[in-house]
């Protein structure tokens, strides 16, 4: 399988003195060859083809801005997902892109740091798209809060939005372990 990243994160991928490469194939027992002129990633899998899913996830949250130590999470825990949403797709020019990834972000990333804490879910802004990554509950609830900040939503109404998800999904957790 064969991913492309951009040229710049290939040594975050790579890490200090291929580090984070060797524990990757490491704890996958895959294999990564990297192309650090192109930013392409070549991934074999010599023993479980879904590992060398979960890898390629991996290699693409880290592609996509997320950090090492983040993106290791995928391989922890195989109900966590990757979510990348193409921004291009929904804005015209340069000015609209900065514009959407600043309403996004927020002053100071409060924005994206409220949308963590009270969606679950982690998030990326980087080039010319947002990524998430959580459970598939934590990523409707996340990916639904961009899109209303697409859409030109207040951000209190997105924030009260995001809470109310918050407390149903507190709820729903406290119910599976029979304490409600």
């Amino acid at each position: 399988m064969d991913i492309k990243i951009p040229e710049e994160r290939v040594g975050v991928l790579v890490g200090p003195g291929g580090s984070m490469k060797h524990l990757i194939e490491e704890k996958t027992k895959t294999t990564l060859e990297i192309d650090s002129e192109t930013g392409t990633v070549s991934i074999a899998s010599a023993e479980d083809p879904l590992q060398g899913l979960r890898v390629l996830d991996l290699v693409k949250a880290i592609g996509r801005g997320f950090s090492p130590e983040r993106s290791l999470a995928i391989l922890e825990d195989e109900m966590l997902m990757l979510d990348v949403m193409d921004l291009s797709k929904m804005v015209g020019t340069r000015s609209d892109m900065a514009r959407i990834k600043g309403r996004i972000i927020g002053k100071d990333g409060r924005s994206r740091e409220i949308m963590e804490r009270l969606s679950g879910a982690r998030v990326s802004v980087y080039g010319k798209t947002v990524s998430l990554l959580g459970y598939p509950e934590q990523i409707r609830v996340a990916r639904t809060a961009i899109e209303m900040l697409l859409d030109g939503a207040p951000h209190g109404n997105v924030y009260s939005f995001l809470e109310k998800k918050h407390r149903e999904l507190a709820m729903e957790e406290l119910k599976e372990q029979g304490i409600l």
